[in-house]
């Protein structure tokens, strides 16, 4: 019979542990014990999530892994691997769920708005923030998913929402998934025109953030593009 949690003294059980103490309580291999519930044949289910996470480094790269790779670790069948996909995406659709009475006064403040969901992508995505006069967030878009630069940026779709909104300023955000989050002279000169050309249609680009894993870059901050 597969070793439960349940098999643990009381004090070590993650649920319980859970319940008196918190969810801050527990490491990342006692979560995802939760989440799987038991173990297999010579171990509980803690020993399971620890060796899925040396398995695989991180929970995005769990995450990141298919179900068929899952399952190629022992213990591990279509079940458990449903189990865990399922609460690693509930997780993420938490953290993308937009605060709409969030206020963006400093780059910062927009980082830690995006950065959560889009340290995470694997292709390179544009996300425009659509701010009312009071720099409060109004909706965000996503825009050009895998390949941001001038050449397919096209400036009616980055102030289409904004326009229709009423905002009064916006801010680019994209991320770079090699986790580097130097701005490119690509960068630089796609965030000009897109500058410009809010000047003329009065809606203020306030910055254009690049996120890397972790890390965010300001091309305000920088110079970069924005006068």
């Amino acid at each position: 019979m597969p070793l439960t949690i349940r098999d643990l003294p009381t004090d070590l059980r993650p649920t319980e542990r859970l319940t008196y103490a918190g969810s801050g309580a527990l490491n990342n291999a006692e979560l995802l014990a939760i989440i799987l519930g038991s173990g297999g044949p010579g171990e509980n289910a803690i020993r399971l999530a620890e060796r899925l996470l040396s398995t695989f480094g991180t929970l995005t790269k769990i995450r990141q892994a298919s179900p068929e790779e899952l399952c190629q670790l022992h213990n591990i069948g279509p079940t458990k691997a449903a189990q865990i996909h399922a609460a690693l995406e509930l997780g993420l659709c938490l953290i993308a769920t937009p605060h709409q009475t969030r206020r963006i006064l400093q780059a910062e403040d927009a980082a830690a708005h995006l950065m959560p969901e889009m340290s995470l992508l694997e292709q390179e995505e544009l996300r425009v923030i659509s701010l009312d006069t009071r720099n409060h967030i109004i909706n965000t878009t996503s825009l050009y998913k895998g390949s941001v630069h001038t050449a397919v940026i096209r400036v009616g779709e980055i102030f289409r929402d904004p326009i229709r909104l009423n905002a009064s300023s916006i801010i680019l955000a994209h991320n770079h998934p090699s986790g580097d989050p130097k701005p490119s002279h690509e960068d630089t000169h796609t965030t000009r025109m897109i500058h410009d050309a809010g000047n003329l249609l009065d809606i203020q680009l306030l910055d254009h953030i690049i996120i890397g894993h972790h890390n965010f870059s300001s091309m305000k901050q920088l110079g970069l593009g924005i006068g």
